[in-house]
């Protein structure tokens, strides 16, 4: 998922089996947080990609950004300041 200038988050990139090991590994390399999270995995695998976070996940996902922001030491916001 991204968010930064979007109005609501959009799927970035999905897969299943060796393509999603495959993105999972690129995002450490990148030092992306991974939360493990079946039902949400569920949820969001129906999505398309660039596709918009329903409202019906928002709660689900406000939860992983959260959890996100603190590990990285930021507040919502900060990625908007940091591509200026």
């Amino acid at each position: 998922m991204e968010y930064g200038k979007n109005k609501a988050p959009v799927v970035v990139a999905k897969g299943q089996g060796e393509l999603a090991e495959m993105i999972l590994e690129e995002a450490r390399r990148h030092g992306v947080y991974i939360a493990k999270d079946p039902q949400l995995v569920a949820m969001l695998s129906e999505l398309d990609l660039e596709q918009e976070i329903p409202e019906r996940l928002y709660t689900a996902v406000a939860v992983i950004l959260s959890w996100a922001y603190w590990l990285k030491g930021m507040r919502p916001g900060d990625e908007v300041k940091d591509s200026n």
